[in-house]
């Protein structure tokens, strides 16, 4: 590419979308269209473009699920790094969100004709560690999860779904893309403690991960990832996970917060322990004929808390990528933003 080739970015306004036109205006390239929708939150988008004034850049508003829309979003574009997703508990939501719009804009693609890569942001979620051994390396080479209905994670469903019709489009059509899967990713935007450090429910923390590693990424890492996987020669096809180094464990995550952010209480709960209530919570789903959701089972339970290790080699051997803001800044960043209550210092 050269640097004045049009570049698209959909959901340009999210968390992790900001950060990509960030790091596309950084890396040089004065082209940069950025779709957001007419509902999303732009202060962040625009404080992003006003460092960049002698760069071509636009924000356009739009629908995906608006055929006419995608068309016009994606005129001309060369390489298009797809954030658009849906989110929540809804599986007809997640599905029109994610799936819908990335039919409309892949078949936009198709029309324009100058697509030269499409980079499909998926998610670490979509893999399934339930027949990984404890302690094994979780990467791109894992088995995906391939019983979504037990799994019953409508994010995931979405974003399997999506991650499918990509691959399907690239062997019908020869859509050329790349899929990037982002683990856990933190920074200033983000408030939640992480879900594989435990859960905030029924008014108490359960703290679940124990001694595990806690996959994460910090937000500039990974849209650094991300942007390196629309440029880089020779890794069409590719599937690409997110993770960065030095990740630290739960316990060590828990207490670096409790000391750093705020105090509370935390009830550490056995991975083994966990497990058998997500057994039992189906179990009785089952009897009620689904009058009690699925929403605690055993497969989410296993990729959640169930100690594994991860990998980025072939991140950094295929795309050249290292995370430029180590582990103890990106956590001291994330922990210092929860302290003045969600605003960005």
């Amino acid at each position: 590419m050269e640097s004045n080739d049009p570049v698209l970015v959909t959901g340009a306004g999210g968390f992790i979308g900001c950060r990509v036109a960030n790091s596309l205006l950084r890396m040089g390239f004065q082209n940069l269209r950025c779709a957001v929708r007419a509902s999303s939150d732009l202060a962040a988008l625009k404080q992003v473009l006003a460092r960049y004034p002698d760069a071509r850049t636009e924000i356009i508003t739009g629908n995906l699920l608006s055929r006419e829309d995608c068309a016009r979003i994606v005129s001309g574009a060369k390489v298009i790094f797809h954030l658009v997703t849906g989110r929540g508990k809804s599986f007809p939501g997640c599905f029109q969100n994610s799936v819908v719009t990335t039919r409309n804009l892949l078949d936009a693609v198709l029309a324009g004709r100058t697509l030269v890569r499409l980079v499909n942001v998926s998610t670490f979620a979509v893999y399934s560690n339930l027949n990984l051994k404890r302690g094994a390396v979780l990467d791109e080479s894992c088995e995906i999860e391939g019983n979504i209905e037990q799994r019953y994670d409508a994010y995931v469903y979405a974003k399997l779904k999506q991650d499918e019709l990509v691959e399907e489009y690239h062997g019908k059509y020869g859509i050329p893309f790349v899929t990037v899967r982002p683990s856990i990713v933190i920074g200033p935007g983000k408030k939640a403690i992480p879900g594989a450090v435990g859960l905030d429910t029924f008014g108490v923390f359960f703290h679940l991960g124990g001694g595990n590693r806690v996959p994460i990424t910090y937000v500039d890492n990974c849209a650094d990832a991300i942007v390196l996987a629309g440029l880089v020669k020779g890794v069409e096809g590719e599937v690409f996970n997110v993770v960065d180094d030095d990740l630290p464990t739960s316990r060590a995550f828990l207490r670096r917060y409790k000391r750093e952010v705020r105090r509370f209480r935390s009830i550490p709960i056995p991975y083994s322990l966990f497990y058998l209530g997500c057994f039992l919570w189906e179990s009785y789903s089952r009897y009620s004929e689904g009058q009690l959701p699925p929403v605690f089972n055993r497969r989410s339970c296993a990729f959640d808390w169930r100690p594994q290790q991860f990998s980025n080699r072939k991140l950094k051997e295929k795309l050249g990528w290292k995370p430029e803001v180590p582990m103890n800044e990106a956590l001291q960043r994330y922990f210092e933003y929860q302290k003045n209550g969600g605003v960005r210092a």
